[in-house]
């Protein structure tokens, strides 16, 4: 039986993860530039990397000795559209607050 592969959500859980999304939005980077970034093994971050493949957020290719990872960030919309709905909730939090806060001396 194979493990269940990582979703989105579960890729960005972790603060790490996040970090090297951040830093392959600039440019596409070998593992051991993303590794440098990090207080953490070269192996632990392949496995970052890894999890964040399987969410289709990053592929790497082998160009020479070195593996290239590039960001693809298509499977964040599925984050964002989720998060969209909830924004309602926000934008109404903050209207009651302003009218508050607009209100307080009256």
């Amino acid at each position: 039986m194979n493990a269940a592969k990582h979703d989105v959500f579960q890729a960005i859980a972790d603060p790490t993860r996040r970090d090297v999304l951040k830093l392959l939005a600039h440019k596409e980077l070998p593992i051991s530039e993303i590794s440098s970034h990090f207080p953490i093994s070269r192996t632990a971050v392949a496995k970052h990397l890894h999890i964040l493949s399987e969410a289709k957020l990053v592929s790497g290719r082998k160009v020479g000795r070195e593996k290239i990872y590039q960001l693809h960030p298509e499977p964040l919309k599925e984050l964002k559209d989720w998060l969209a709905y909830y924004e309602q909730f926000w934008s109404n939090k903050l209207s009651i607050l302003k009218h508050v806060v607009e209100n307080e001396d009256n």
